[in-house]
């Protein structure tokens, strides 16, 4: 007899909005769980991955929710499971990680406290026995000085350290059922992989079932049994983790794997849904003799910028009574960018990769060293003459919803610029400009009056990137400016970036902690640890033979596939 599935998720539909006009998310959805499983759920934003974990969760709006099927959690309907009796399950049987630690933890109580009060009241612990057991899963979690951070709040610690916080109090009450819903996305790949490692050793060593959401397929291969691709509220394909990379069925789930950089081979273009959909892609490997010949024209002109000394210090809060203590965030460096060139920038969260890009933008005041823009000194120049530079040295902004005025119609929001460094005849002339823009970035003329929260996180990046190129730069700065976006979003952002180089001949410095996309992008990296630099040279020679332990780190914990 076969086992019985611990989850079993039936004709799963769920709309929001009014019964008689409202839009449905979910298209009757079906899976299942076994016990001692790990089931990966992957798709791109809008596929119904979250709403899909939240409907489990039973934590969708009650009002505004309409679901219709079944959950079945060890045979019984959790969609037909009162709350007062569903608040009993949902903590203890079921428990979820989220993908935000910082929004998912109460930022006025210690960690402690409020992961003893998970099993103080689902175990009916008195508050010592929970205060030794929370200890006791901070160290089962590999946080460090464990006893220190049981009375440390929220703010007080790193992203990967709140994130093991969150897992300490998901598996607090020993459940059959864990729901991690991207909780690596906002981590370092260093971080991303012994969080990784740590949920796969917790779960061999309680043979709980885990669904693992992600929009990175890669990242589920490390971890996942099985894998369930989702798309626009429908489940496109389910298999093994094996037969999904080896032999994926879907065209989505191929344009999935497609569309991630590829450590192994440079193509001059990523492949997109659309580009796969069609079968108008070509793939076309650039081979070292024609990044020899780019690389020969690039060096052979002068530097358009050049770093020597540069530093950067901070005063360290760490309380009223302690004397403060210095923080090299940039620390001695120098390098020099070329025209034409894109350098790529890479690190662990904190290693000063933004604040360098700050201080060369003069955001940031340097505490000494040089910072020479085409032979201009910009640390010696007046806010004046800093203002005028802006027009040629731009930056891209990792979330472009904040950098753009949410009152502000996208039309406007382009033309703005133009009209402070006096660029286009008359207001008629600036529209078409933006028109102009809007269609190079792959918008059509109807964007120019959205407001940007109609926009998806991938156009609301098209329009950033426009309005950068509006004033027509010559350096551009992209901080994490594809971090947020879907893989297949990221491939479209990633060509037109490339597209926009070669057309413009801009010159990039671009910043990331994801050293695929940094590869794909660059002809020179420059990886930083500690506000130091580690390693500086062809990206292609560091990638294949790193020089430094850190560098190694980096590279090796990059996730493969299978």
């Amino acid at each position: 007899m076969k086992n019985l599935p611990l989850l079993s998720v039936q004709d799963l539909a769920v709309s929001f909005g009014k019964r008689n006009s409202s839009i449905e998310v979910l298209h009757k959805i079906s899976f299942e769980v076994f016990q001692n499983e790990i089931v990966g759920i992957v798709g791109e934003s809008g596929s119904g991955k979250s709403v899909t974990s939240l409907s489990i969760m039973g934590l969708l709006p009650k009002k505004q929710a309409h679901l219709s099927g079944s959950i079945l959690f060890e045979e019984k309907d959790l969609l037909k499971t009162e709350e007062e009796k569903f608040r009993k399950i949902r903590g203890k049987e079921i428990a979820m990680i989220f993908q935000e630690p910082m929004s998912a933890l109460n930022p006025s109580l210690k960690c402690g406290f409020q992961v003893s009060e998970i099993l103080q009241l689902h175990l009916k612990m008195s508050s010592s026995e929970a205060k030794k057991e929370t200890i006791s899963l901070f160290e089962k979690v590999k946080l460090p000085r464990p006893n220190e951070i049981y009375n440390t709040y929220p703010h007080q610690i790193s992203g990967g350290q709140m994130q093991r916080v969150m897992i300490a109090m998901a598996i607090a009450c020993k459940p059959k059922l864990l729901i991690a819903d991207e909780p690596t996305t906002a981590l370092d790949v260093t971080v991303q992989k012994e969080i990784i490692s740590l949920l796969k050793s917790i779960q061999q060593e309680t043979k709980m079932a885990m669904l693992f959401i992600s929009h990175d397929l890669s990242l589920i291969s490390e971890i996942a049994d099985r894998v369930v691709v989702m798309y626009k509220g429908d489940i496109v394909e389910t298999a093994t983790t094996e037969e999904i990379f080896k032999n994926p069925k879907a065209e989505y789930t191929k344009a999935l794997l497609a569309s991630r950089p590829s450590l192994n081979v440079r193509l001059a273009k990523l492949p997109t849904i659309a580009s796969i959909a069609d079968d108008s892609f070509k793939p076309r490997i650039v081979k070292p003799a024609e990044r020899a010949k780019r690389h020969k024209q690039i060096y052979t002109r002068q530097p358009i910028l050049e770093v020597e000394n540069l530093a950067k210090y901070y005063l360290s809060n760490v309380g009223i009574f302690v004397k403060k203590e210095v923080v090299k965030a940039v620390d001695n460096i120098s390098f020099s960018v070329f025209e034409g060139e894109t350098l790529g920038l890479v690190g662990e969260s904190g290693c000063g990769k933004s604040t360098l890009g700050r201080t060369i933008l003069q955001l940031e005041k340097a505490n000494s060293g040089s910072i020479k823009y085409r032979g201009k000194e910009l640390t010696k120049l007046s806010k004046q003459e800093i203002r005028g530079l802006r027009k040629e040295i731009q930056i891209i902004f990792q979330d472009p919803y904040s950098s753009l005025n949410p009152r502000l119609m996208i039309g406007p929001a382009l033309m703005e610029p133009m009209e402070v460094h006096n660029l286009g005849k008359s207001k008629k002339d600036r529209k078409e400009r933006a028109l102009t823009l809007l269609d190079r970035v792959g918008l059509d003329e109807s964007y120019f009056y959205r407001y940007p929260h109609e926009l998806s996180g991938g156009q609301r990046q098209r329009v950033g990137i426009a309005r950068t190129i509006a004033v027509e730069p010559k350096l551009v700065i992209c901080d994490e400016s594809v971090s947020a976006l879907d893989i297949s979003v990221q491939a479209q952002v990633l060509n037109l970036l490339n597209e926009l180089k070669n057309d413009f001949g801009f010159t990039y410095i671009f910043i990331s902690h994801d050293l695929a996309v940094v590869k794909y992008m660059s002809d020179q990296l420059l990886v930083m640890n500690k506000g130091k630099i580690e390693e500086l040279g062809d990206a292609d020679e560091i990638y294949e033979n790193p020089q430094t332990e850190y560098s190694k780190r980096l590279i090796e914990a990059i996730p493969k596939g299978v």
